[in-house]
């Protein structure tokens, strides 16, 4: 294949790949049964409160019983006075979503009953024992156009073996006689509206809070991320994996990230409830984002000097090492302007986060107008080390800075060693440029965490190419 139809060939597979929104994601959560466990527990318990509100319909019938022919019933005032879930489980279905198993479920009604046979009236009150009831929920995850996800009922069967009336009155002996049609009364109301109150219970309750997983977060004035789900959940055999794209992009002009997110794989791990998986490709969207919004600058002042460090900023400073400074400008105030040449590009790593930041100081000199002369204009690169670790539902960081290299870009005060400039920037990083980046990294950024989920055990451990969060969860309800 020759060079052009080479070229041809791989415009053709990137417009494909556009055309069918094929693309890794950026960030990858993973709920592991423990997880899943955990949530059926709040879920079956919100069940049970909506069940317990179930209302009945009154019905009524007739029947015909030898010797005394024509019999009319009716049952009215059915009060469902418990519904108790004792065994459930949660089950992960490859491929299909989840299903929800309800067993030996109990309940409680009574209510009155009237029956009239000729010129024979009667009334009087009873109570049900519901025993065995049996429920399967299947439950289909999917994604909306905005990226949020969905969850559905696409199938609900309930399944009731005992039931037991029990009849006070005169005539309460006649029911008796019938009570298999009661009791099959019984079995299908209750049968057809417990899967009522599952489906509704989904629809109301489940749906509305699965959507509170925002899928933008503003980060600060200038970024947010994009946490949308690139495609429905997965459901494995072992836990449900949810694909994000995990971008974060400037609040003011959002355009397209020039680098493709690698494909990611969480390792196998289940000790936790749930696990987030970051890859480089989440974190270099961020120095892509910050960089195109002409956010990674920054400008170092005399009044930023902390008082410990004994010298200014200033050309009598600075003509220790750049002689030429104190007969062009002397005793003047200077500026130093910091610019990443290029967005930082983050390497992770199984031994940890790091970068080699290429950084432009530009030094000016501050006239008595307050106009800035333009002194010299160096080039910085360095090892940068980073920390990661959870806070508040929060990824954290702090970078430690090691070697650093100095070159000469450019002077408009003539030649001199860069090298004697070496330990004087170096104060200016540790002391003032690394504090105030730290101070911003700690304040994080937030993780996709639904409505009023706290994380606490958590773990940090890096992999080639991604950073895998672990953690247990809690749910604290509105007081």
């Amino acid at each position: 294949m020759g060079a052009q139809s080479l070229a041809v060939a791989c415009r053709a597979l990137i417009l494909f790949l556009t055309l069918t929104g094929a693309t890794n994601p950026g960030f990858v959560v993973r709920i592991t049964q423990a997880g899943l466990d955990y949530a059926h527990q709040q879920g079956i318990a919100v069940l049970e409160k909506e069940l317990a509100q179930l209302k009945l319909p009154d019905f009524s019938g007739d029947f015909r019983i030898k010797v005394l022919g024509k019999v009319r019933y009716e049952f009215s005032r059915l009060d469902l006075r418990n519904f108790h879930l004792p065994y459930s489980r949660i089950s992960l279905v490859p491929n299909v979503g989840l299903q929800v198993s309800i067993s030996n479920a109990f309940a409680d009604v009574d209510g009155n009953w009237r029956v009239k046979i000729h010129f024979i009236r009667d009334h009087g009150s009873f109570d049900v024992r519901v025993e065995n009831i049996y429920v399967n929920i299947n439950l289909k995850l999917g994604n909306d156009a905005s990226g949020k996800p969905t969850i559905d009922t696409p199938y609900c069967s309930t399944r009731i073996s005992n039931i037991r009336v029990r009849f006070s009155g005169r005539l309460g002996w006649l029911y008796n006689l019938f009570h298999n049609a009661i009791e099959s009364k019984f079995r299908k109301i209750l049968e057809g509206k417990v899967c009522d109150i599952v489906v509704k219970s989904v629809h109301s309750k489940l749906q509305p809070y699965v959507q509170t997983l925002p899928v933008t977060a503003r980060i600060d004035a200038i970024a947010g991320v994009d946490y949308s789900l690139v495609a429905p959940p997965t459901a494995t055999a072992q836990s449900l994996d949810v694909a994000l794209k995990g971008e974060f992009f400037s609040l003011a002009h959002r355009s397209a990230v020039p680098f493709p997110p690698l494909a990611l794989a969480l390792p196998p791990d289940h000790d936790r409830m749930v696990y987030f998986g970051a890859s480089s490709y989440f974190f270099n969207t961020a120095g892509f984002a910050y960089h195109a919004a002409g956010a990674l600058v920054f400008e170092i002042t005399d009044s930023m000097i902390p008082k410990t460090i004994d010298f200014h900023l200033n050309t009598t400073t600075f003509s220790a090492f750049v002689p030429q400074l104190e007969k062009m400008y002397p005793n003047t105030p200077m500026k130093l302007r910091l610019s990443a040449s290029s967005a930082p590009f983050l390497n992770i790593g199984p031994g940890g986060l790091s970068l080699k930041p290429v950084v432009d100081i530009q030094a000016y000199a501050i006239l008595p107008n307050s106009s800035l002369a333009p002194l010299f204009l160096l080039s910085l690169t360095g090892n940068v080390s980073a920390v990661i670790n959870v806070k508040s539902g929060h990824i954290v960081g702090s970078l430690n800075v090691g070697r650093m290299k100095l070159s000469l870009k450019h002077s408009d005060v003539g030649t001199f060693q860069v090298r004697t400039l070496q330990s004087i920037m170096n104060i200016y990083a540790s002391s003032i440029l690394l504090p105030r980046l730290n101070e911003r990294l700690d304040e994080g950024f937030p993780l996709p965490l639904p409505d009023r989920i706290q994380l606490s055990n958590t773990l940090v451990r890096f992999h080639q190419n991604f950073l895998l969060l672990g953690a247990d969860v809690r749910y604290q309800p509105r007081v």
